[in-house]
């Protein structure tokens, strides 16, 4: 359907670019930039050691992790799909694959993967809807910018930004096995010194005692 839809949504939307404010078009760029994206979700993690805060520090590992697996597919996708860009002026339809140039580089949308990657996955550590809503609302002005650069088209940060949700969802589920993993075997060792250690009673002329062997 999004597919369908692609350039209609591009030309209505590029169309009234001149009505866009500047700052919303220029959050989209650098919140989506490998740069400052790389540099908040460190923040997170390093403010987690810092304060010896274990699920903010897991937050940082959650958005660190799932970024750098999408911005992998993201790139490769890239030039394998070499499909061109709005801006191109060749249709949602062309596609030159393993293209080197920059105008076939349209899908996935690079800042979408990073953008939401981040926001979905700092959403996911709150259960209260309106702060879920509005981080996921501040992270979906960056694909919305890049539709109205006529950078990419609404296929494409559409099917981004779904491949981000199923890549957190994925490793949020594997850092909840390791961490189970984790703690039963730790409950296990717990009880088996438990019942590795045997007691005595010792008497003698002076006295009586209690002795744990272990």
């Amino acid at each position: 359907m999004a597919y369908l839809a692609d350039e209609d949504i591009s030309r209505t939307l590029v169309r009234n670019e001149e009505h866009v404010p500047n700052v919303f078009k220029k959050f989209g760029w650098y919140f989506g930039s490998p740069q400052i994206n790389y540099g908040i979700t460190g923040a997170v993690y390093v403010t987690g050691l810092l304060i010896d805060n274990e699920k903010l520090r897991r937050t940082g590992v959650l958005m660190i992790t799932a970024a750098s697996v999408t911005g992998a597919v993201q790139q490769i996708s890239k030039s394998a799909t070499g499909r061109a860009r709005p801006i191109a002026g060749l249709g949602k339809h062309f596609f030159k694959p393993f293209g080197n140039d920059i105008a076939y580089r349209s899908f996935p949308s690079g800042h979408t993967v990073l953008s939401t990657t981040t926001s979905y996955a700092l959403s996911k550590q709150f259960k209260n809807p309106w702060i879920k809503g509005g981080i996921l609302a501040v992270g979906s002005i960056v694909p919305i910018s890049r539709v109205v650069d006529g950078a990419h088209w609404f296929s494409d940060v559409t099917l981004s930004a779904i491949m981000s949700v199923a890549v957190v969802e994925g490793i949020d589920k594997f850092l909840k096995r390791k961490e189970k993993y984790a703690e039963d075997k730790k409950y296990n060792l717990e009880q088996n010194l438990k019942r590795k250690i045997t007691w005595n009673i010792n008497a003698g002329p002076l006295g009586m005692g209690v002795v744990g062997q272990f």
